[in-house]
């Protein structure tokens, strides 16, 4: 999975030299503008993200009057006035309310997720008159039956199924649309860009506690990017083997009951994942000495054997970038531990176990916030192991 907002290219902006006698034509005119515009939109790229800035509010409406009887049905919206900006800095301004009709058919059984999305216009690519001494800027209202293009700010999203007639509705849980509701859940707003994206997989085995915490990781993410918002984490978290492809991820989670054996091929892998940047962390009970063993093993035939963060230097990224720890968490009475090493990283305790609700609801929100600032810790060493590496690599 890649950044949804990558970086702008890295290319070499040319602008007009400009010298007593030169001749002022249309050309080099357009030229010293086009610098200055996309001169700010390297500036908007680089240290912002796409989105709406206000506005642009989608509601459903009935069918205006002036429109074809055939197509006065229950599919119309409203999109309200309002400013966003797309992934190329570029202003998308919708100065009034716009009528909009969603025309997708369903032709198959299954589900359809409609996209509606706002595009960016170039007056100089619509081919307008060259007479004329004053254009606008405009946009373009779209729908989508696939997710949107890197250039689209999305407005809202509705669900539909096959039915004989299709109708829109406002959703009685807006946090909870159905078919047919309108989803505004996944709007996203302009703001300042994350210093960097992390990405994580669970380790699937045969082992059949290895996703007792999977869910946990999904609160984990989702709790980044509102606790510490130079770092952003993916939307979902990936599965994956030791035998599938690990370099993507900054951070490989693995948990269970049974000790960790590679065989050499993966061990090649590990250490390669290892070498490359990446992050390893095992969460373990305590009472499970075998995985503990194990991983303490592993980490001596790797040659970098795990230390805890008592015997670690104090200023030890794990214990104070971006939060800092005294003592760590505790878990059903007992502290957790850490012991790192080589982007091996131990967790003693189930630490993931209070990433989330429990069962009974019953854990408090102090140790569940603790429990998670640990975490982005733990990602933000993973993150920023990864991308020091790289960039001597």
């Amino acid at each position: 999975m890649t950044y949804p907002f990558p970086n702008p290219a890295i290319v070499p902006m040319q602008r007009q030299q400009v010298r007593d006698g030169l001749l002022l034509t249309a050309e080099r005119w357009q030229r010293a503008h086009d610098y200055q515009r996309k001169r700010q939109n390297l500036h908007y790229q680089s240290i912002n993200q796409p989105g709406i800035v206000c506005g642009l509010g989608v509601r459903v409406i009935p069918a205006p009057e002036e429109v074809a009887a055939q197509y006065r049905d229950s599919r119309w919206v409203q999109i309200q006035p309002g400013i966003a900006i797309d992934l190329e800095g570029n202003p998308i301004v919708v100065p009034h309310q716009i009528n909009f009709r969603i025309a997708t058919e369903l032709k198959e059984s299954e589900p359809v997720t409609v996209y509606l999305v706002a595009q960016y216009r170039d007056p100089d690519q619509l081919g307008g008159s060259p007479d004329q001494e004053i254009v606008q800027e405009t946009f373009r209202i779209d729908e989508r039956s696939c997710p949107p293009e890197r250039s689209d700010v999305e407005l809202c999203r509705v669900l539909l199924r096959q039915s004989q007639q299709v109708l829109l509705r406002t959703p009685a849980d807006i946090f909870f649309p159905g078919y047919g509701d309108l989803d505004l859940r996944y709007r996203r707003q302009a703001q300042a860009r994350p210093q960097g994206l992390v990405q994580i997989a669970q380790i699937n085995s045969d082992d059949e506690d290895c996703s007792r915490n999977f869910f946990n990781l999904t609160y984990l993410l989702r709790a980044v990017e509102d606790i510490y918002p130079a770092l952003k984490g993916v939307e979902t978290v990936s599965r994956v083997t030791w035998d599938g492809d690990l370099h993507p991820y900054d951070l490989l989670y693995l948990t269970g009951r049974k000790s960790l054996s590679l065989n050499n091929h993966q061990f090649s892998k590990l250490s390669s994942y290892l070498n490359s940047g990446g992050t390893l962390l095992v969460d373990a009970d305590v009472q499970n000495t075998e995985l503990i063993q194990s991983v303490q093993v592993l980490a001596q035939h790797l040659q970098a054997p795990l230390k805890s963060l008592q015997e670690a230097r104090r200023d030890h990224p794990l214990r104070i970038k971006p939060f800092l720890f005294s003592a760590l968490p505790i878990m059903d009475q007992t502290r957790i531990q850490l012991l790192s090493g080589g982007g091996i990283i131990l967790a003693i305790g189930n630490l993931g176990g209070l990433w989330g609700l429990d069962e009974e609801l019953q854990r408090s929100r102090t140790d569940i916030r603790t429990a998670q600032e640990l975490g982005i810790n733990i990602l933000h060493f993973a993150w920023k192991r990864k991308q020091t590496i790289n960039l001597q690599s």
